[in-house]
């Protein structure tokens, strides 16, 4: 469970990303954040592993207070929590699998850590997760070598194989074309379905928040103005989101950075 109470964030540079943020999301959940750019989606995401650290209230994830989380805590605590980037963030001139295995290097004794050597329970749990987002056959290929669908599914099977009890993901799909970010999405949907993990992602495309989220939470300069069912969304709920028809993003618009 993750539970933000009265939470406020703002930047060093003066910028409030968050206010008062009440939010309680549950396990086996799959939830999109929608809003503007800069309306503080990322910001929300990246609180929750503690890439941001909050200016007040309490974040407590799975009963554990992030807040007063400190070194190896913090480390032990992101295991447990998986993240997933726009930018995919794989070593491209290395292969498919030993990305997903550099999500094994923080379990690794420290000489296994030098020599890159990895125990043959890790291989199979870094093949199994290939195998639940399509790509096995493309285990031994060199990352450079597949297309953006195919990395961002090598990110996810990276993700899985540390056998997280939450994934965030931020603007997952963003940079891939809209057939390939349905592929995508579907693994996602599928892998929130199987295993009952909760999935938090930010998301561009209204279309498919609404498509595969069962919750949506809509974000304006830093409030929460609504949150609730996918399908209670309406053209009336998105104009208090985005301000008016003309702000709610399409599959045809380009992604723009947020906060």
């Amino acid at each position: 469970m993750i539970e933000f109470k009265q939470v406020n964030k703002t930047y060093p540079n003066g910028v409030t990303a968050l206010k008062n943020i009440n939010l309680s999301i549950e396990q086996g959940e799959f939830v999109a954040i929608i809003g503007l750019s800069g309306a503080g989606k990322s910001t929300l995401i990246r609180c929750i592993n503690r890439m941001h650290d909050i200016n007040d209230g309490e974040l407590n994830v799975n009963g554990v207070n992030v807040s007063k989380l400190r070194g190896k805590q913090i480390r032990a605590f992101r295991r447990k929590v998986g993240m997933i980037f726009q930018s995919f963030n794989l070593v491209t001139r290395t292969s498919v699998l030993n990305n997903v295995l550099i999500s094994a290097v923080p379990d690794l004794a420290w000489w296994r850590k030098l020599l890159g050597l990895f125990p043959e329970q890790h291989k199979v749990d870094a093949l199994e997760a290939l195998d639940k987002v399509g790509i096995l056959d493309k285990a031994y290929n060199r990352v450079d070598q597949l297309s953006g669908g195919q990395q961002q599914r090598v990110a996810l099977a990276r993700t899985l194989a540390q056998n997280p009890d939450i994934i965030l993901a931020d603007e997952p799909v963003a940079s891939l074309d809209p057939v390939t970010a349905k592929v995508v999405m579907d693994d996602f949907k599928r892998i929130n379905k199987e295993t009952n993990m909760s999935i938090l992602l930010n998301i561009h495309h209204v279309e498919l928040a609404l498509e595969y989220a069962d919750r949506v939470v809509g974000i304006r300069k830093g409030e929460i103005v609504f949150d609730g069912k996918a399908t209670d969304v309406t053209q009336k709920e998105l104009d208090m989101i985005y301000g008016s028809p003309e702000n709610v993003p399409s599959m045809d618009d380009p992604e723009e950075a947020d906060v």
